[in-house]
């Protein structure tokens, strides 16, 4: 044929692939996708019990095996997805969603405004407090004042850190490098999410004071605007927390 000509069978053949290619990626009548979307949620391992990393590097802690669970459910009940875990510093997730590199942040979200992101409804409560050693002088949120506090970099903890009268503030990207910097005496308390706290605290070497710096709810996060994917994460999250299995989970994590 000549150049830039087509037969109409060629025409047809061209058309057909391309309608299946959109059909692909769209969503079927009822909500669900007809080609399962893949969906990559960002995690930062650090925070046991919710985050965290067994001895051979497997992702491990209730925020994994919930995120499972519900996109279990969502396949279950209408929807086509498949789903993998990003490991990312928690100050990174928020811009990674943002930049759409990401689809889900599933690492103890609390609600902040000044996050510009998608918040799922809440499913699990908790609060910032103040971890120390064991035998520390310091006994009260008050004693605070004035001492090196640490926190991990872009949380609520940080925010909190930095409201604590003439503290002199560590932030770091890693809980678990902080709380080896506690235990060596670098810093004089940590900052972080009650049931984290306690967390550590089991093992003898560090106590958590009294009292809350600030109570709040966590949540999961997406891109803003991104409410259809949301729609769904509130479904399943909803079925979760009726089920049997999360009051299992949060016992086996001790939450």
């Amino acid at each position: 044929m000549k150049k830039g000509s087509m037969t109409k069978a060629a025409l047809a053949a061209m058309m057909a692939i391309a309608m299946a290619g959109c059909s692909s990626s769209g969503s079927a009548a009822d909500g669900s996708a007809e080609k399962a979307q893949n969906i990559i949620i960002a995690i930062s391992p650090d925070y046991p019990p919710f985050d965290d990393l067994t001895t051979d590097g497997k992702l491990t802690g209730f925020d994994v095996e919930m995120g499972d669970w519900l996109f279990d459910w969502l396949n279950e009940n209408g929807y086509s997805f498949t789903h993998e875990w990003k490991q990312l510093s928690f100050d990174t997730i928020i811009s990674a969603i943002q930049a759409d590199q990401v689809d889900l942040g599933l690492s103890g979200f609390t609600y902040d405004p000044d996050r510009k992101v998608l918040f799922s409804d809440p499913y699990y409560g908790s609060a910032e407090v103040a971890m120390v050693l064991a035998n520390s002088d310091i006994k009260t949120l008050d004693d605070l004042a004035g001492k090196a506090i640490g926190a991990q970099a872009g949380t609520t903890g940080e925010e909190c850190a930095n409201e604590i009268e003439d503290a002199k503030v560590t932030a770091m990207q890693d809980m678990g490098i902080l709380v080896e910097t506690l235990r060596s005496g670098g810093i004089d308390a940590l900052i972080l999410d009650e049931p984290v706290a306690k967390n550590y605290a089991a093992s003898g070497t560090f106590t958590v004071l009294d009292g809350a710096l600030l109570d709040e709810e966590t949540h999961i996060i997406a891109a803003e605007g991104n409410t259809e994917l949301m729609d769904a994460v509130n479904k399943a999250l909803k079925a979760f927390l009726e089920s049997d299995d999360c009051a299992a989970l949060k016992e086996k994590y001790g939450l």
